[in-house]
């Protein structure tokens, strides 16, 4: 075994690696269809809105069908979407939804891009989407992705004149638009010194037969296209594919199955030259580069030699079509099937390359240990010739043969230098705004993740040709369920500090006992640990001292905060001193099956509120639903909240409680409420309080969601500013115990209210009325009924977003409701 330790005297570049994946394995369909991949020359942009929107059939039609790269630009990140799987909201939840479009791509072969545009949720129209985005940042963004994927096809999912989502029209206008500026040099000149113009050839709206089916528009000009063909190299149906892709947006509850035969799509042309076939007059072939004839003739020397029993057997003519590769003048071809035809080295070679760290997240200045493994499974004659890390001068030679079969190893060791970044999302280093985030670096924006933490080219020769693979370097255990689990490599700071709770609510001016988590970022880790509370608040002690021997260990320590007499806000913060230097960053760790783990680096702060409120009762049971945070809201204000199971869901046993409350969407996601819900009416009847958040009509478990009749709708209101009348006025919940008035609509985030009802039965009374601009006001946000002896209370306002962020009047007000009858 060989080791090489080198001095970090240059800068490794260190960021944030979110798919920690490794060489894929190829089945021998999947070799052959890769092989025939190199004789395609074609590109097709799907662009859409959100994840999850993209039209998972035509992508991976395109993608594993016709051969085409493949990608899709998504203008955000669904930031402002609900979590069907947890509690994260806002920027957590677009991390969660960046992963599920990667996992997704991942499975129906596309690529991925984003813009940088915030979803600051349910638009009802453009015009408000180009209000809180900067249209004109957002298009640069969209050219950008032009110019640099190059498409010859623009697909959109949604059209330039509909009147859904904001968002999804929003999304086609820019498109649009980027069709017509990308290949005029005189729009954003700036990007002219990365890539070239480019004006893509055709531009389509993927339509269906039913937008025109109640109009009298010229259906006889669709492109109509069957994607259910079947596959037999994958052995399965292009919309089975899309089906398993879908199925990766588990956070929205998109789970699909697969289907099996034709099945139609529909592409209305809106600009480009036309024809009868979407690329029709457009060059997929080799003959759209100069030069190239002998690449070709290599391919499709590899392509008759094909043996799926050896795919092996290709590689001296894949290595020739590499070498004639070098001559084409056409350096964006060039370079895309290189790479295709490394990728195919790999796999008709079994090659297996792997670069495995002992630990999973280092700091600056910490000692590295990287061992590197290489696994030749061909007859093949290879030799690994050189590991060279990204940004680093001098290259690791090896010139050590591969033999088949036969494991090479080695270990490589560095210390980790000054001026290494902290893992984090690179749109997230910087503070945004509400419609847009913000990054300054020009060759980021569009990216899907950040670059893994630490990559190496590993420098193979074959018969005299050198080529070089990126490998990325991973973390790997040994799991007692999972097997094997590969997890990205982080560089995080020294020392992280947590402090429970996302927001520290205060009811009145008594002190509150938090608990800071101090973790190691490394060894040795010693210093103090003290919070920083805005005028008028104090905190005590003033620091704790800590002594943390090994790596992730932890030590809790309890500061006691007390608030002012009245009400406040502010923002408490974290300072963790070690070696004379202090850091200010907390831990934060996304960890679900479907994705791979990811790690982030945030502000250590908490947002701190006093609040101006009185509460009736104690004691709240919660049925949980699609995932929310407003049981810890309420203990944060005192109340002793139950976690309800099945069986604990009796008329008799839930009189104990003051109040029941079900999460949002639980009459979606919660099969036993089905015939549960009648043990709820019967604990209302009884003199209890049962307190109902949003769910959509959609996919409901029982139409039964109240004792009453109550029709759920998709009326909303998306503007968060909406003015809000209070309709109840003498109603109890509007009176007690606190006063409810206009001051309690403030400073509200995201939207009032989602899917309120629109039909409701006499017994139920409105208390509020809201509406967005220019429309007819909505007063199903908020319904109350008696029901015998207690109450009934439906709401689609958005308290899982308000009590979060720690919005004073939602607290009031739900407070309110928790107290009725008391």
């Amino acid at each position: 075994m060989k080791t090489h330790v080198l001095v970090s005297y240059l800068f490794l570049a260190l960021a944030l690696n979110l798919s920690a994946q490794e060489f894929q394995k190829y089945k021998p369909g999947s070799i052959r269809q890769k092989l025939e991949k190199l004789n395609v020359l074609g590109t097709v942009l799907y662009v859409a809105a959100h994840p999850d929107d993209e039209n998972t059939r035509l992508i991976a039609y395109y993608a594993n069908g016709e051969l085409m790269r493949t990608a899709y630009l998504s203008a955000t990140r669904g930031d402002g979407g609900q979590n069907l799987i947890g509690p994260e909201i806002r920027e957590e939840l677009g991390l969660i939804r960046t992963q599920e479009l990667l996992a997704a791509r991942r499975t129906d072969g596309g690529q991925q891009f984003f813009s940088r545009a915030n979803d600051f949720g349910y638009s009802k129209n453009p015009e408000e989407t180009f209000n809180i985005w900067d249209r004109e940042d957002v298009l640069a963004d969209f050219v950008w992705t032009f110019r640099k994927f190059r498409p010859d096809i623009i697909i959109t999912r949604f059209s330039d004149t509909g009147r859904s989502h904001g968002h999804h029209t929003a999304s086609a206008i820019l498109a649009r638009e980027a069709f017509e500026l990308s290949g005029d040099e005189n729009a954003y000149p700036e990007q002219l010194s990365y890539v070239d113009t480019w004006q893509p050839t055709k531009i389509f709206w993927n339509t269906g037969w039913w937008w025109f089916r109640n109009s009298d528009q010229d259906t006889t000009k669709l492109i109509k296209l069957n994607v259910g063909g079947y596959n037999p190299m994958l052995g399965e149906s292009y919309t089975e594919i899309a089906a398993r892709s879908r199925s990766m947006h588990k956070s929205q509850g998109f789970g699909s199955s697969g289907s099996r035969g034709d099945q139609i799509e529909y592409l209305q042309q809106w600009g480009g030259s036309e024809g009868k076939e979407v690329f029709e007059g457009v060059d997929t072939s080799w003959e759209r580069v100069k030069g190239s004839k002998e690449v070709a003739f290599y391919i499709n020397k590899a392509i008759s030699e094909y043996d799926e029993s050896d795919p092996s057997k290709i590689i001296p003519s894949l290595m020739g079509a590499r070498n004639a590769s070098d001559q084409i003048e056409d350096n964006f071809w060039k370079e895309i099937k290189q790479k295709e035809i490394d990728d195919l080295i790999v796999a008709a070679s079994g090659l297996y390359i792997s670069l495995r760290a002992n630990e999973p997240s280092y700091t600056i200045g910490d000692s590295i240990t990287i061992g590197l493994e290489v696994v030749n499974r061909s007859d093949v004659k290879m030799h690994l010739e050189k590991v060279k890390f990204k940004n680093w001068v001098n290259p690791i030679s090896f010139k050590a043969p591969l033999l088949n079969n036969k494991r090479f190893n080695s270990e490589m060791n560095f210390v980790i230098p000054a001026g290494s970044k902290f893992t984090h999302p690179y749109w997230l280093r910087q503070q945004g705004e509400l419609g847009m985030y913000s990054v300054d670096d020009q060759e980021q924006i569009g990216r899907p993740e950040n670059d893994h933490a630490i990559t190496a080219s590993v420098t193979l020769s074959l018969s005299g040709t050198s080529i070089s693979l990126d490998v990325p370097v991973v973390f790997k255990r040994t799991d007692p369920v999972d097997g094997e689990v590969t997890e990205p490599l982080t560089i995080g700071p020294p020392v992280t500090a947590n402090i429970s709770g996302g927001v520290l609510v205060f009811g009145d001016n008594m002190p509150k006992s938090v608990e800071v988590r101090v973790i190691a970022g490394k060894q040795n880790c010693s210093g103090s640990v003290s919070l920083n509370a805005p005028k008028g608040w104090m905190v005590s002690p003033t620091n704790y001292t800590f002594d943390l021997a090994q790596r992730r260990e932890e030590e809790v320590f309890t500061f006691s905060i007390t608030p002012p007499d009245k009400a406040s806000e502010g923002r408490v913060s974290i300072s963790a001193t070690i070696d004379g230097k202090t850091y200010n960053k907390g831990l934060s760790e996304i960890d679900y099956n479907h994705l791979p783990k990811q790690t982030l680096y945030p502000d250590a702060q908490v947002k701190v509120v006093r609040l101006d409120l009185e509460k009736r009762g104690n004691k709240v049971g919660y049925i949980e639903g699609a995932g929310d945070a407003i049981p810890q809201n309420l203990e944060q204000i005192g109340y002793e909240v139950t976690t309800l199971g099945k069986d604990d869901v009796t008329a008799d046993n839930l009189k104990k409680y003051d109040a029941v409350i079900l999460g949002i969407r639980a009459f979606n996601t919660v099969g036993w409420l089905s015939y549960k819900n009648v043990e709820l009416f019967q604990y209302v009847e009884n003199g209890g309080n049962l307190i109902i958040q949003y769910n959509t009509s959609h996919r409901l478990v029982t139409q039964e969601i109240a004792p009453y009749d109550l029709k759920l709708s998709r009326d909303r209101v998306a503007v968060e500013q909406a003015p809000v009348e209070i309709i109840g006025f003498d109603h109890p919940v509007m009176n007690a115990p606190n006063k409810i008035t206009n001051k309690d609509f403030e400073g509200w985030v995201q939207e009032r209210g989602l899917y309120f009802p629109n039909e409701w039965a006499e017994e139920f009374t409105p208390i509020l009325k809201s509406n967005d601009p220019g429309e007819s006001p909505k007063t199903g946000g908020l319904l109350v009924a008696k029901y015998g002896e207690g109450y009934y209370v439906y709401s689609g306002y958005s308290w899982f977003r308000e009590l979060p962020a720690g919005v004073p009047g939602a607290y009031r007000i739900f407070v309110n409701l928790i107290s009725l009858g008391k």
